[in-house]
């Protein structure tokens, strides 16, 4: 499997990359970046299809199958930079992802529409979402010379990227566990009734093709605009990257608030906020033995702007009236995201030179 992901990023990059014209660069970015969004979109339908096949309820499906399906763009792309030496690509998509979720994608469905609070999931699901971004900064943090944070940085270990995962498999096993005290709907495997098994797993490795493609793209554009911008990859990765990488997450946001369906968009957040540590960090850490490097200016910026922007969402819910998050709320967390995001460009030091 490693050799393989070597030889296609090597194969779809690389070489030619650096020799591109700006203009060819960003529209290859775009294109990536609709590449995941939709091959995102397609799993997700897909693997919803086969679940309902094989009699699972909806409301399980929602809290494990949707919910790693919108995250794969963000795990694909974090996987693939760890092999191809950039850790700071890999771990900025993770938080990157997390700051764009809980500010921007929320704030915007806060802005169509206020959103419901199911109280459930803001009590039991919420705190699980800020734990796992503070596990996330105590497992890189060094603490064996806490000053060195800020100079030399710190380590996700691989051993931590297995924690995380191991983590990830109880979550999803609670989940379930939870989710199979309600009922399935009726007429859930009627609806599955209409693709064959075979055809719907032949596209579900299309669509996960184009997601990997698309990243191997993804990837060697972002890194080429950092050394040309001179910024650090790892803001590159947690703004452009992480914005492209949670289109489906925005997606599911969008129609769900415009559908009526508001807790379904806080939960989808609440959950692709969590699997980015478990699922995304925890996956690209497993396969780096030297771990993932997190360079002084996550704990300059990013590590300390994912918080804040979680700790906003916690105390919008404990200052929710009539348990719902008000267009108001939207505007707080949508100016929250885009003061971290300026900040991230304003307070990141130079990339290293192209030349």
């Amino acid at each position: 499997m490693e050799s393989l992901l070597e030889d296609l990023l090597k194969a779809l990059h690389l070489p030619l990359v650096p020799g591109w014209h700006w203009s060819a660069l960003v529209t290859t970015m775009v294109v990536s970046i609709l590449g995941l969004g939709k091959g995102a979109d397609w799993l997700v339908d897909l693997a919803v299809s086969l679940s309902l096949r094989w009699g699972m309820p909806r409301v399980v499906v929602g809290a494990t199958i949707v919910s790693l399906g919108t995250t794969t763009p963000e795990a694909v792309v974090s996987v693939m930079a760890a092999f191809a030496g950039s850790p700071q690509i890999a771990l900025g998509n993770a938080v990157g992802s997390i700051i764009c979720d809980t500010g921007l994608i929320l704030g915007i469905g806060c802005l169509i529409a206020p959103l419901p609070i199911d109280p459930r999931v803001a009590n039991r699901q919420g705190w699980m979402q800020f734990g796992a971004g503070f596990l996330l900064v105590a497992l890189c943090f060094p603490w064996a010379d806490p000053a060195s944070a800020f100079t030399t940085g710190g380590v996700l270990p691989q051993w931590g990227g297995w924690l995380l995962v191991g983590l990830l498999v109880a979550y999803l096993w609670w989940s379930v566990r939870m989710a199979h005290q309600m009922p399935a709907e009726e007429g859930s495997a009627a609806e599955a009734e209409e693709h064959g098994v075979f055809r719907i797993v032949l596209c579900m490795l299309a669509a996960f093709a184009l997601v990997v493609v698309s990243s191997a793209f993804l990837i060697a554009t972002a890194k080429e605009l950092a050394l040309r911008m001179e910024i650090p990859p790892a803001v590159i990765a947690a703004t452009l990257v992480a914005f492209g990488t949670s289109l489906p997450e925005l997606t599911i946001v969008v129609t769900a608030t415009l559908k009526g369906q508001g807790e379904l968009a806080i939960g989808n957040v609440i959950g692709a906020d969590i699997l980015n540590v478990l699922f995304v960090a925890g996956a690209a850490a497993t396969v780096t033995p030297a771990g993932l490097l997190a360079v002084p200016n996550f704990f300059q910026m990013q590590f300390p702007a994912m918080l804040f922007v979680l700790l906003v969402f916690r105390i919008g819910i404990w200052e929710a009236k009539d348990r719902k998050l008000k267009r108001s709320f939207g505007v707080v967390l949508v100016a929250a995201y885009i003061a971290v995001t300026v900040l991230s460009f304003l307070v990141s030091g130079p990339a290293p030179s192209v030349h």
